[in-house]
């Protein structure tokens, strides 16, 4: 699987814009996700949706604390990393 910060970003712009009823490329990945019109509800389908593609566990805070779909893959890439790092 790659998990590269890029496919991360993919993947949730495909996530959202399935769930938003979008065009993926509608799906800006630096916006806020207000502007994007993700609230809670869709923000933790998307958390739960992450968790399970990529087998890993991402408190719901992780939202707040990177607002952006490029945030989350660059958290999300960071966690992912120090799991497999020896």
């Amino acid at each position: 699987m790659d998990t590269s910060e890029e496919a991360i970003v993919r993947f949730c712009r495909r996530y959202v814009a399935d769930l938003l009823e979008i065009e993926v490329d509608a799906v800006d990945p630096e916006a806020d996700f207000d502007h994007l019109g993700i609230d809670s509800a869709i923000a933790v389908a998307l958390l739960t949706e992450v968790e399970e593609h990529y087998d890993v566990d991402v408190a719901p805070e992780t939202l707040f604390d990177n607002p952006t779909l490029r945030a989350v893959a660059v958290y999300l890439r960071e966690q992912l990393a120090r799991r497999v790092a020896p």
